[in-house]
């Protein structure tokens, strides 16, 4: 294990490597029950999409530490399950309705040009071409991002909309004269009040520098809420199979005819697009706060692999029969917890096929307790901030809009977008009263580009 990790050398051990593994696990393992409940409605079956995504979860997450020694996890994304199931649904009432083969085609044919773009090295250039602070604007958006996802999962934060002027408090107005309302989630919410407590219990064992403090608390919140009754054991053991069936699995369910024949070229390329800066916002702020950047070279090399093995998941994930699989931005908790190694990637990935037979187990961990966690996490990847250049206005604007875009618009790419965009103006401008100061890396220009391009012609869903 010492040689094959280098657990020594990236200032690590055998125990901590295994505890971030678990931790990363429990922060994941929502995705199990969550993934099946937003694809069954394009038709496809619950235990098919459960198998298929602990089984590309468990593959691919320990291809990522045994090839490439980087403590990131992998799963079906959120976001873009919620992308793939809208797609085909949507398409229903169309005279070219989408069938689920084509949907997972497309996921399929995405993950070849992910796998092109990486050969070529082109989606490596990122790290060179994006200025640091960006970099590190990416690594805070995420903890925000994290942060949020934490919030709204445990009802802390809680999101209505309104007609317009009804309430006004901590509102604001959309274009269709309603307004979106965020506030405190009730305290008569069992979730809430376990959710304050799991922060409690994280911080004071943080506080007093306990190795592990994540996971154990995980474990605790997930024991007091048993013992109070939050969590029902028998019911969830009986809910639960224990034998999985994986006759129901729909594995190579590809239609490449219909997909010419349909056309869905644009869901092909929003697959892309969004794969394409939430993985390199993951691996580039996961990176960071895990220390891998601090030798700049060793860093670009091990994220290209990271990118590599993240291209075939992708491709891999459409042919085991879920949508797009990508780099987990929950990884950040193995690496809150010390993970610096493959081995919190392999530790990870055993867990999840563990997950095919003991399902029930998983089961009992409560939402209080990862939401709680991913709350914890975000507070650690904000220490990033303090490595942005906010004295240099060209700097200071784009990464602003970078870390601010991911919470409040619900999506990394977006924040990394307008990140992207703004830079490339700002210098620009900047470039001609300063004599070429900032430098503007080609592949910049050109994604500046296509970002525009994007959110002209293809919206912003």
């Amino acid at each position: 294990m010492e040689r094959f990790f280098k657990l020594k050398e990236h200032g690590t051990n055998f125990r901590t490597e295994i505890m971030a593994g678990l931790t990363t696990f429990m922060t994941m393992a929502y995705i199990l029950a969550v993934n099946p409940i937003i694809l069954t409605p394009t038709g496809l079956d619950w235990t098919a999409v459960f198998l298929a995504t602990a089984i590309a979860a468990g593959i691919f997450t320990i291809a990522m530490g045994l090839f490439v020694n980087f403590p990131v996890a992998l799963a079906p994304g959120m976001g873009l399950n919620a992308y793939f199931a809208s797609t085909v649904i949507a398409s229903q009432a169309t005279d070219k309705p989408i069938s689920i083969a084509m949907g997972l085609t497309a996921v399929f044919i995405s993950g070849i040009i992910f796998i092109i773009l990486t050969l070529t090295q082109i989606r490596q250039m990122l790290i060179t071409a994006v200025p640091d602070s960006l970099k590190h604007a990416i690594t805070v958006g995420i903890g925000l991002f994290i942060t949020i996802v934490g919030l709204k999962g445990s009802g802390l934060m809680t999101v209505a909309v309104t007609a317009f002027g009804d309430i006004k408090a901590n509102a604001y107005t959309d274009v269709s004269g309603s307004e979106t309302v965020i506030h405190i989630g009730s305290f008569e919410n069992e979730t809430v009040i376990m959710t304050v407590v799991a922060l409690f219990i994280i911080g004071i064992l943080m506080v007093l520098r306990v190795p592990g403090a994540i996971l154990w608390g995980i474990l605790g919140t997930t024991v007091i809420s048993i013992i109070l009754g939050q969590v029902d054991v028998k019911k969830t053991f009986t809910d639960n199979n224990w034998a999985p069936d994986f006759t129901t699995m729909n594995i190579g369910h590809f239609d490449f005819p219909g997909v010419f024949e349909v056309g869905i070229i644009t869901v092909v390329l929003t697959f892309t697009f969004v794969e394409l800066f939430d993985t390199f916002g993951t691996l580039v702020g996961t990176a960071n706060r895990a220390g891998l950047m601090k030798n700049p070279e060793e860093g670009k090399k091990r994220i290209g692999k990271a990118m590599f093995v993240d291209a075939f998941a992708v491709s891999g994930g459409a042919l085991l029969g879920t949508s797009t699989v990508t780099a987990f931005v929950e990884s950040s908790a193995g690496v809150a917890q010390g993970g610096r190694t493959g081995l919190t990637s392999v530790t990870t990935g055993v867990c999840f096929l563990l997950a095919i037979f003991l399902s029930p187990v998983v089961a009992l961990v409560p939402a209080a307790a990862t939401n709680a966690a991913l709350i914890i996490v975000g507070v650690l990847m904000l220490q990033s901030v303090k490595e942005i250049d906010f004295s240099d206005m060209v700097y200071a604007i784009p990464s602003f809009l970078t870390l601010a875009l991911m919470p409040f618009t619900y999506s990394i790419a977006n924040g990394i977008s307008f990140g992207i965009v703004s830079y490339v103006v700002l210098a620009t401008v900047a470039n001609v009263s300063n004599k070429g100061k900032y430098k503007v890396h080609w592949l910049m220009w050109i994604l500046a580009i296509l970002i525009i391009g994007r959110y002209v012609f293809m919206g912003t869903e």
